[in-house]
């Protein structure tokens, strides 16, 4: 397939590929959904030389986008590229597509497949293209409140370890997202790793707020919670001056003995498990 014909396939992801590959110019993404954009994030994030692009969508989805650590991060990571600007609309958006330099290319979806519909006429592109610039234009800046992605491995391998940075890649690479009721979000597994390595509260806190993760007082909380569930333990260290600080260890053996792509789903278990 090439994005000057129509395309139906059995994912957004795959006309996604296509575009993103063949085009060099700039893209407008427009009127996508939740499972669009993450779709066109991560195959954004893939490329080896994306396109510049500019992502307006609803406001819910982005803000669907922030509450998801590891999308919202991937996400920040292209922002502080300049690879990627995205916008909350303030109008209507009428259905999915795509513009670029000489084609807009609708998207449709059902749930078993995707459809790519191209029109290249050159009134037509140029129309739609003023016409989705003044959307733009019309659009509000979004704040993701997300660190980027590579600041938040390189910043954990420099004031920790190399090892730690690999714990936490590995164990977020084994979820597809962090949001859970039960407290093991972004923080509850940094905690989780920097007990696992016997970090100090107070250095894995500051790193997280210094990095922009969290807030001390947010990882504070969560140690509380996962401490209570059993999942955590603390041991006092003193200091020479002042008041002495918190080890973190492990609170079940279960945790001691699962390597870092175990890691999450081992936790939820021993949360679900409380819970019920």
């Amino acid at each position: 397939m090439t994005i000057t014909s129509n395309h139906v396939g059995t994912s957004v992801g795959e006309n996604f590929r296509t575009i993103l590959a063949e085009e060099s110019g700039e893209i407008m993404a427009i009127g996508f959904d939740e499972d669009s954009t993450r779709e066109f994030v991560e195959i954004l994030a893939e490329s080896d030389e994306p396109p510049k692009a500019r992502l307006l969508v609803e406001e819910d989805v982005l803000k669907w986008v922030r509450d998801n650590f590891i999308l919202a991060s991937t996400a920040a990571d292209l922002l502080e590229a300049d690879t990627l600007e995205v916008r909350a609309a303030t109008d209507q958006l009428d259905g999915a597509l795509m513009v670029t330099g000489e084609r807009v290319i609708s998207l449709l979806t059902s749930d078993e497949h995707s459809a790519a519909l191209v029109t290249d006429d050159e009134e037509f592109v140029a129309a739609a293209r003023k016409q989705r610039n003044d959307l733009w234009e019309g659009g509000e800046e979004f704040d993701l409140r997300t660190p980027a992605y590579t600041r938040v491995l390189d910043s954990l391998a420099e004031r920790f370890s190399s090892e730690m940075e690999a714990d936490f890649r590995t164990a977020l690479a084994s979820v597809e997202s962090m949001a859970d009721d039960g407290g093991l979000d972004e923080v509850g597994l940094s905690l989780l790793l920097a007990a696992k390595h016997e970090q100090l509260l107070y250095d894995i806190s500051r790193w997280g707020e210094d990095v922009g993760v969290a807030s001390k007082a947010t990882f504070s909380r969560t140690k509380t919670h996962l401490e209570e569930r059993g999942l955590l333990e603390t041991e006092k260290v003193p200091l020479d001056v002042g008041r002495p600080r918190l080890r973190l260890l492990v609170g079940d053996e279960r945790l001691g003995e699962a390597d870092a792509e175990e890691l999450v789903s081992v936790a939820r278990e021993l949360l679900s498990a409380v819970s019920a």
